[in-house]
């Protein structure tokens, strides 16, 4: 693999399957997916082999790696089992089928599992993209999936969750029950994965991550909607204060972004800046609900002329 292939603009291009599957990946497995992801080219025949080495990672993120680490890491690479939960069932694949790391090198060769492969070609629509820096610069295997999952749903805003799909998803909770769940204290939970993984994504990623839990059908937590900024300035980011001057908050990329998820939905533009600066994670959450509502097979033609009805109820407008 040429350094020249891989650089610090990397985007890197990955099945939504991928994106959401279930699967419990090391950080250091993380990476290394993620860099034979940026290395793929739609032309790569079938059993060839990538080439992974450590230097163009540290080159990329300017942290130093581990690499008996990543000898250790590479050698249990081939027993992580992917599950996809299909309409008839769920399916269980392994990503890889070769791995063999080079000694003293600091890299390694790796081959594509036969029946993985069109979750690394058949991308069509079905793709989310990273930007690799970001997702390398993560050091916590949550953080990286996470951030990756904001990026499929930054589009629009966000989205909601089963909590236990969504703990499922990070290789927290087995489905089947067999293995007891990791952090199964919400305390724990929050404290460990989501505002360590908020933390990572806020200061070395180039959006922004958010996260609610909610009780829906009871007196427990059943339900995650995590919040997903736009691209961040470059600058640090500007503090918005809600009772100032939309005009001057506008300069902020961030908020600029909202603006612009909210008016992609037909909302006119001085409904669009305040719903953005005051009541952003309201818009997602009803959003949410709209699409949900739609998926179960309510017709709604205006969406935004329905949402504008929802706020207006609720005092926003």
């Amino acid at each position: 693999m040429e350094l020249s292939r891989v650089t610090d603009e990397a985007l890197v291009k990955q099945h939504n399957t991928i994106t959401s599957g279930r699967y419990d990946f090391s950080a250091c497995q993380l990476d290394v997916l993620f860099m034979l992801l940026a290395t793929l080219n739609e032309e790569d025949e079938m059993g060839k082999e990538y080439h992974i080495r450590v230097k163009d990672i540290e080159l990329i993120t300017g942290r130093k790696w581990n690499y008996q680490q990543l000898k250790d890491g590479n050698e249990n690479l081939l027993s992580r089992v992917f599950e996809i939960q299909m309409p008839k069932g769920l399916k269980q694949i392994v990503l890889f089928n070769e791995v063999q790391y080079l000694d003293g090198t600091g890299s390694f060769y790796m081959k594509i599992n036969e029946s993985a492969r069109p979750y690394f070609f058949d991308l069509k629509n079905n793709f989310t993209l990273l930007e690799l820096k970001s997702v390398l610069s993560c050091t916590s295997k949550h953080a990286k999936r996470i951030y990756s999952l904001c990026c499929q749903w930054r589009g629009t805003g966000g989205q909601r969750f089963d909590l236990g799909e969504f703990k499922e998803m990070l290789g927290l909770k087995d489905p089947k029950g067999k293995q007891a769940e990791q952090y199964s204290k919400v305390s724990m939970f929050k404290s460990e994965v989501l505002d360590r993984a908020k933390k990572q994504i806020n200061e070395n990623t180039n959006i922004t991550f958010d996260y609610e839990l909610k009780k829906i059908r009871g007196r427990a937590f059943d339900t995650i909607i995590i919040y997903c900024g736009a691209t961040k300035p470059n600058l640090a980011q500007m503090e918005i204060d809600f009772r100032g001057d939309i005009e001057k908050q506008k300069k902020n990329a961030e908020l600029l972004q909202k603006i612009e998820n909210i008016k992609a939905i037909g909302i006119r533009d001085d409904l669009a800046e305040l719903w953005a600066v005051k009541y952003w994670k309201e818009f997602v959450s009803e959003k949410n609900n709209l699409i949900e509502q739609m998926q179960k097979g309510k017709a709604i033609e205006n969406k935004a002329a329905y949402l504008a009805g929802v706020f207006k109820k609720k005092g926003h407008v």
